[in-house]
């Protein structure tokens, strides 16, 4: 069983493209999700958390104080190194939990992250994909998306590593411009994926 990595930088359809898959029935992890999860359910994790943010990062209930902790960490670029520190390890736990219940009965699987290669993980995967669009495409996509600002969509996708930079790292790429169709680039990947599974 081949494990997949997805990505597309803030715009780029990476979460279409991954239903496409599904559609498929390949199996997709969410990295992103699971990273919420992870924060209420890791002990490991909780225990660092609060280490690192105080007895205040939690409410008395178990939920996560995200007001406390986004306080901290966003204009501190330190401390949010330190917070991706300590949630990617548990997000890498938390997929090879998943991976494990599929126990071979499927070709391969997809875990779907936006920081794929900014946390490392791409390099537990077999190969990887990233879904691309242009960058004013992605911007006015996100605008309409989350209902922001040029300025604001902006400001988020020059937080992430630069689409050049992810092109290179990349084994396959899927063009989301909207000048090619998505579906057929995805059932193409399917077969190459599948011809690599039984080579």
């Amino acid at each position: 069983m081949l494990k997949i990595g997805l990505t597309g930088n803030i715009g780029s359809g990476k979460t279409t493209v991954a239903k496409v898959f599904e559609v498929l029935s390949v199996p997709v992890f969410y990295a992103d999700e699971a990273a919420r999860t992870v924060m209420l359910n890791d002990e490991e994790l909780i225990a660092g958390v609060t280490q690192e943010f105080g007895t205040e990062a939690y409410f008395d209930d178990g939920s996560l104080n995200r007001k406390h902790i986004a306080g901290i960490v966003f204009n501190d670029a330190e401390r949010l190194q330190k917070l991706n520190a300590l949630v990617h390890p548990a997000t890498f736990r938390a997929f090879d939990r998943w991976v494990e219940q599929f126990d071979n009965d499927v070709p391969y699987v997809i875990k779907e992250a936006a920081i794929l290669f900014e946390s490392g993980s791409y390099k537990l995967c077999d190969k990887s994909i990233i879904v691309t669009a242009p960058l004013e495409t992605r911007l006015q996509r996100v605008m309409q998306r989350d209902n922001i600002s040029h300025e604001e969509a902006a400001n988020r996708n020059a937080r992430q590593m630069p689409e050049e930079e992810k092109i290179k790292l990349a084994d396959y790429t899927i063009n989301n411009d909207g000048t090619q169709l998505v579906i057929p680039q995805v059932l193409a990947l399917h077969q190459t994926i599948l011809s690599l599974v039984k080579g």
